[in-house]
């Protein structure tokens, strides 16, 4: 991948890509750190991503990757304390609804948030997530069905608690 070509690639997907990881691990700050962190391996490897290879699927599952590792440095507590703190950045709040989904995903098994994420954010479709995450594709159907009965469920009481 040429740079002019990467640098569209990345124009084009880096907030599609931090919208999706953001989803799956429920934090906004460290999908963004990560999804930029993505980019930067991304960079290294250019000449080997191709787009039939499906780039944005490599730069979200590094992103992903890097996600769960920075929370398994946290809980066994190798993480700093403090990192380097940078200028406030401003940004638009979120929506109630935003809020109550993300609340909802972050409830749910992993495996099902992922395929949800992945199925429904993302806009792949089942044989992609299936790829992507490693299992059949029967599988990531039975997660879907399961974790969008499970977040139909979270989201009517959420709802339901709110009129009350």
């Amino acid at each position: 991948m040429e740079e002019a070509e990467f640098d569209d690639f990345y124009t084009a997907s880096f907030q599609r890509i931090t919208g999706q990881v953001y989803a799956m691990i429920g934090n906004r700050d460290e999908a963004l750190e990560c999804v930029q962190e993505a980019f930067v391996r991304a960079w290294a490897h250019r000449r080997k991503l191709d787009r039939a290879e499906h780039p944005e699927a490599w730069v979200r599952t590094t992103a992903y990757r890097l996600a769960v590792s920075r929370w398994r440095r946290t809980v066994r507590g190798r993480r700093p304390a403090d990192r380097a703190v940078g200028p406030a950045v401003e940004t638009a709040a979120p929506s109630e609804a935003h809020v109550a989904l993300v609340a909802a995903l972050k409830q749910l098994p992993e495996a099902q948030r992922q395929a949800l994420v992945l199925h429904h954010i993302a806009d792949l479709p089942v044989h992609d997530v299936a790829r992507e995450v490693g299992v059949p594709e029967g599988t990531i159907k039975a997660r879907l069905s399961r974790g969008r009965a499970a977040l139909a469920a979270l989201l009517t009481d959420e709802e339901g608690l709110s009129h009350a």
